[in-house]
């Protein structure tokens, strides 16, 4: 099996391309998704959360305030760090789990799209890893217009996260967004070509049919050596 790790920062048009790997056919494990799902009222983030920040961040019908909750962490890099802790192991979790699922169906390549793949350290279960990069002021611009916000709000938000240049040193595909939905559509077009190669033999094995195919074989050995010693 392989999982292939989509990241980028925020309005650098990763969600696009992951609605693209979508629209092709492949498997997606959405981080944000699952972090939505463990900050769901009742849960233990959910608990978590409420205790770490009070209630005034809950909404009229209990669930949490997520804007409010965003606007708190990215402008307090002490408490975005808190959010981070609290919840790491709950989406941690969650991801390996829709992971498993997908194993469970014979899935062969499966997208983990993970805002926070290298913070978080994830990148050690994903091969490849994909970041959809921007320059820095393309960014901020795309940023702005996205959430009609001010210039220091956006700053603010894209400091919160690791800088681009950073991620991109870390990756092993770059997919750059700076020009149009076309110029995006062909640079994703060269790169499915890339991460749609045969799988390795280390994949195959992980795989659920490797898996299947190594059963088959351990017990037509065990079942070929007791043959063999009622001969002898």
């Amino acid at each position: 099996m392989r999982i292939i790790g989509l990241t980028g920062g925020i309005a650098t048009g990763k969600s696009t391309v992951s609605n693209l790997f979508k629209a092709n056919g492949f498997p997606v494990v959405d981080a944000d998704v699952v972090a939505r799902d463990v900050l769901k009222k009742g849960t233990g983030g959910w608990r978590k959360v409420v205790a770490a920040f009070g209630e005034d961040i809950l909404l009229e019908n209990g669930e949490v305030d997520r804007p409010k909750l965003g606007q708190i962490v990215f402008t307090d890099p002490s408490k975005r760090q808190l959010l981070n802790r609290l919840l790491a192991s709950y989406i941690s979790y969650g991801i390996l789990w829709e992971v498993f699922k997908l194993w469970i169906k014979g899935c062969k390549i499966i997208i983990l799209d993970v805002p926070l793949l290298f913070e978080a350290k994830m990148d050690r279960w994903t091969n490849p890893t994909i970041v959809v990069y921007i320059d820095p002021e393309t960014q901020l611009q795309r940023l702005m217009a996205r959430d009609r916000t001010s210039t220091q709000d956006a700053q603010n938000r894209i400091n919160a996260q690791m800088p681009l240049d950073e991620k991109r040193s870390k990756a092993d595909i770059v997919i750059d967004n700076n020009g149009s939905l076309e110029d995006l559509d062909e640079n994703f077009r060269k790169v499915l070509d890339q991460v749609t190669k045969p799988l390795t033999w280390t994949e195959f094995w992980l795989s659920r049919q490797g898996a299947i195919v190594a059963m088959i074989s351990i017990f037509s050995g065990v079942f070929g050596c007791k043959k063999l010693l009622a001969r002898l």
